[in-house]
């Protein structure tokens, strides 16, 4: 028995809608991307074998929305959106369904999870295909950049090819770190990877940034707090109503650290 068969027959028997059910299964085990309670969108999500593993993992208290142009059959708990997600209008839909990824005086908005399988039609043209697959990851990340909470994970399919570095570097920089996965599910002939990014950074600087901090306070550790436009960096040796340039050196979703230069 072949593996295609073997996934094929496992959906089949578990009950779910595609064998690709189970590469998400995968990367959440390699990743750990969904939790308990989490919101989760689902983008190009029919027929629905993300939606079904989404809402497993996301539970009962966990909100899962699904994207696609063609109708997706009902599954309980799960709410649906049709729509293309080339069009800014079906994005509009899903912020409205959802909200945005700006967070409220106690930190809540945005969701924590956005999931993409999306792929072109297939015509056989390798450089076409491949670019054709890097539009609908990228367009799928831009999406994400809307939707996310600070700390939110990011998923997008795409065809290896000469464009896949550029893109892993622009999704790189609004995320803490990024990575690719080839799920085991995958076929053994496909050139699909799976970006997976984790920590979405909405800080107003990135690692390697110059800037002016004043010193607000002085943290636990005896590091001196400033802040950015709200973002908090915390900066060694440094005093409450010291002024100093600094350089950052780490960034994560919610503050981050910087060094003083000398």
């Amino acid at each position: 028995m072949t593996r295609k068969d073997d996934y094929y027959n496992r959906a089949k028997q578990q009950g779910y809608r595609s064998r690709a059910a189970y590469k998400l299964k995968q990367l959440d085990e390699d990743a750990g991307l969904i939790g308990d309670g989490d919101t989760v969108v689902d983008l190009g999500a029919a027929p629905g074998g993300w939606l079904q593993v989404a809402k497993e993992l996301a539970g009962e208290g966990g909100t899962v929305v699904g994207v696609d142009l063609q109708r997706i059959k009902p599954i309980d708990g799960v709410d649906t959106i049709r729509g293309d997600m080339t069009d800014a209008e079906t994005r509009e839909k899903i912020v409205a369904r959802v909200g945005g990824g700006e967070t409220d005086a106690e930190g809540d908005g945005g969701v924590d999870v956005v999931i993409s399988d999306m792929a072109p039609n297939m015509t056989g043209e390798y450089s076409l295909d491949h670019a054709r697959s890097v539009y609908l990851a990228r367009t799928a990340f831009e999406t994400s950049l809307d939707l996310l909470a600070p700390g939110g994970d990011f998923v997008a399919k795409v065809f290896e090819g000469p464009d896949t570095n550029d893109l892993r570097a622009n999704i790189d920089r609004e995320f803490e770190y990024v990575r690719t996965i080839h799920p085991k599910a995958s076929r053994d002939s496909s050139s699909e990877l799976y970006m997976v990014a984790k920590g979405r950074l909405t800080a107003p600087v990135r690692e390697g940034d110059r800037v002016d901090v004043e010193i607000e306070a002085v943290g636990s550790e005896g590091d001196g707090i400033g802040k950015i436009e709200g973002y908090t960096l915390f900066v060694p040796d440094a005093e409450p109503g010291d002024t100093v340039e600094v350089e950052v050196t780490d960034v994560k979703p919610r503050f981050g650290f910087a060094e003083s230069v000398e």
